[in-house]
């Protein structure tokens, strides 16, 4: 029984291979279990612990779920969660030695510090801008010679001015009510955007509409969005001295330590689990392989969320969950709607 509650809740690391990877908790995959769903008994097992929350990044660990709403959940973070982006570039002039279509798609990645849910979709084939769905600004840079600068100078930050475009120089302007709502400016004020030399300029009028990562990069709210299973380390057998030693060095720093027991023997146990990188390099080991077994925790996420900077991290994570709960809603008006049309 015991090896089967194994099966059912952990991936085991094998030295030559990972077992039990597939999902198996709905019914009769196991008898004598009833791995059917209730609503009563997700909301039981079901859990959330924030483990780090700042401006940039949050992990955290979510617990009792299936593989494949982990996954939706961080596939909706990368491409569902909207923000606002430079959609349209609209160049008058560029005589600096980057490419007019390199140039846009520089602007275009560069993130934009404003809420999105302030604003609405641009309909398919609207041209028109209003200030409901519609970002305007302007780049409008000149390089120069300084003609303060020493005569024997050599560095271009002193013999020119304006030689390097930052995401700084862009202006908004503002339409409508526009500047009465809200502040618009770059998440960065030091994006490197072009490097000039005197005589070149660049004057660009930029327009930012909303959009979700699915339809262009530039519009994903995240660095990165990730999740791993929770590591297992399970010392079988005791394991001292020297040895104890070498089942440190297999694994990443802070997960093994050792310790004195009352006869002043040193043994090894299992510090923080959660450190581990999924290494198997204990199993090269044959003195050590058949007393430590490594596994994963089948429904134990752990989640780490890196914010673009446009929203806070804790602010994406529930834009998420509304998208993936808007999903599920969707699904069940179109099953209700199957089941109606059978009955009639």
């Amino acid at each position: 029984m015991a090896h089967i509650d194994d099966m059912r809740t952990r991936v085991t690391m094998g030295e030559h291979g990972v077992l039990n990877v597939h999902t198996t908790d709905f019914p009769g995959s196991y008898v004598g279990y009833d791995d059917a769903w209730s609503r009563e008994k997700f909301m039981k097992n079901f859990r959330i612990n924030i483990l780090k929350c700042d401006e940039d990044e949050m992990t955290f660990d979510m617990i009792g779920i299936d593989a494949a709403i982990a996954n939706a959940f961080r596939r909706i973070l990368l491409a569902e969660v909207p923000t606002m982006a430079f959609e349209k570039a609209f160049i008058y002039n560029n005589t600096s030695i980057i490419q007019d279509e390199v140039l846009a798609h520089r602007l275009g990645l560069i993130p934009l510090k404003v809420d999105p849910r302030l604003f609405e979709y641009r309909a398919e084939g609207d041209d028109c801008e209003t200030p409901e769905t519609t970002l305007e600004f302007e780049l409008k840079v000149k390089c120069t010679r300084n003609t303060k600068a020493p005569k024997d100078v050599s560095d271009p930050d002193h013999m020119y001015l304006n030689h390097k475009v930052y995401s700084r120089d862009l202006k908004w302007i503002p339409f409508g009510n526009q500047k009465d709502l809200f502040e618009v400016k770059p998440v960065h004020d030091d994006i490197l955007i072009a490097k000039m030399r005197p005589g070149q300029e660049i004057d660009v009028k930029l327009h930012a509409v909303k959009g979700i990562g699915k339809d262009h990069a530039k519009f994903s709210p995240v660095a990165t969005a990730s999740y791993r299973l929770m590591p297992e380390i399970t010392i079988l057998k005791p394991i001292t001295g020297h040895l104890a030693w070498k089942l440190k060095d297999c694994f990443s720093p802070g997960v093994i330590e050792i310790v004195e027991n009352n006869q002043g023997v040193e043994k090894a146990r299992v510090k923080n689990s959660r450190l581990d990188t999924g290494s198997r390099e204990v199993l090269r080991y044959q003195e050590l392989k058949d007393k430590v077994k490594l596994s994963k925790i089948r429904d134990h996420f752990i989640f780490s969320v890196e914010s673009t900077g446009i929203l806070h991290p804790k602010i994406l994570v529930s834009e998420a969950i509304k998208v993936l709960k808007t999903k599920c809603r969707n699904v069940l008006n179109e099953m209700d709607k199957t089941d109606k049309m059978e009955t009639e």
